[in-house]
């Protein structure tokens, strides 16, 4: 489904020094970032879905006022990420647990978002909760031109299906210029990390699989893969069977890039899982984002977005991302997740 928005638009443009010969050089910037959304669920209960169990549905009391407050706080963080060096709110965003598009058009009717040219792509998946991945774009800088979902095809010991995910391709063009995004959130390590390891393995085939067909359509093309993968940089589903590369000096071609390996190894992370700092949440590109060439968009930083808004204060998780629920109760917070980014530059 998609939410048809349109209205003129703008782009910033910054200015730094180049290496080459000290001299200013003026380049369009843009943000293109994911975010997992913690449970966003409405208040309806769904027969065909087991969003019975979600926190929002959990509550015995006030679900309308959590729903449209978590709906606020939600709308804020997605309007602020990469503002700070773009001036603008990110130019595609990737979010994951969402319930539907009922969802997605409250977020963007939002005061945040209400007068800004955003528009959806969202489709229903086979999700055993109901939550579903979706893409949200400002719709003067990013034009699609075709969306498709891809069902992971899993079972467990016992011979049922795990229904989870989909994976959601978006191709289309970035300030003209075509790029394709591929939006995850793999299935969770909540039954044990080894138990589930197979199922994150099955998954990162199937995003080589979805490389690999858009390479067959449009050889060398630039490709973002992002979500909310269950794992960190340096697991197998990442390190050996996607292939990522941490050094852009060591990058081969057709290698894929993770610029969150390194921070992960300086201890930076985007939630605390049983009591650990992890990385789960991030962006991963094709190594022809990776040149010196900024007659096209080119990578040039990546980041977690964590102000201090968006962090516990005090108590058992001080210092972990400030969480939307807590004992079946909407506490007032935002995510348990931070969001990341990365920004891409190219020369005006």
């Amino acid at each position: 489904m998609k939410r048809l928005f349109f209205t003129c638009g703008f782009f910033f443009v910054f200015l730094f020094c180049t290496s080459q010969n000290q001299g200013k050089k003026s380049y369009v910037i843009n943000t293109i970032a994911f975010y997992n959304l913690e449970n966003l669920f409405d208040t309806i209960d769904n027969p065909s879905k087991k969003d019975e169990y979600s926190p929002m549905l959990q509550m015995k009391t006030n679900k309308s006022e959590a729903y449209w407050s978590k709906i606020d706080n939600m709308s804020r963080v997605l309007s602020e990420i990469g503002k700070e060096k773009t001036g603008k709110t990110a130019s595609v965003i990737g979010i994951c647990e969402i319930e539907n598009s009922a969802i997605l058009d409250d977020l963007l009717n939002s005061s945040y978002f209400k007068n800004q040219p955003y528009d959806y792509i969202h489709q229903e998946s086979p999700d055993w909760r109901g939550i579903d991945v979706a893409l949200i774009y400002n719709t003067t800088l990013f034009s699609p031109s075709d969306y498709k979902t891809y069902e992971l095809k899993a079972w467990n010991d016992k011979g049922y299906r795990v229904k989870t995910r989909s994976q959601l391709l978006v191709s289309g063009y970035l300030d003209g210029e075509l790029i394709h995004l591929i939006i995850n959130h793999w299935p969770s390590q909540r039954s044990g990390k080894d138990k589930t390891a197979y199922l994150r393995k099955l998954s990162a085939e199937l995003t080589l699989n979805i490389i690999e067909e858009i390479e067959r359509d449009h050889p060398n093309s630039k490709t973002i893969i992002m979500g909310d993968f269950n794992d960190n940089p340096t697991n197998n589903s990442i390190k050996k069977i996607l292939k990522t590369a941490s050094e852009k000096k060591k990058l081969k071609e057709n290698q894929l890039y993770n610029p969150f390996e390194k921070m992960f190894k300086k201890g930076m992370g985007t939630l605390g899982f049983r009591d650990n700092i992890n990385l789960f949440d991030q962006l991963i590109i094709t190594s022809n984002l990776v040149t010196n060439n900024y007659k096209e968009y080119q990578f040039y930083k990546a980041g977690i977005f964590n102000p201090t808004y968006l962090t516990t204060k005090k108590g058992r998780y001080k210092g972990y991302p400030f969480r939307s629920f807590s004992n079946n109760q909407f506490n007032g917070g935002f995510s348990d997740h931070y969001p990341v980014y990365i920004y891409l530059i190219r020369e005006k």
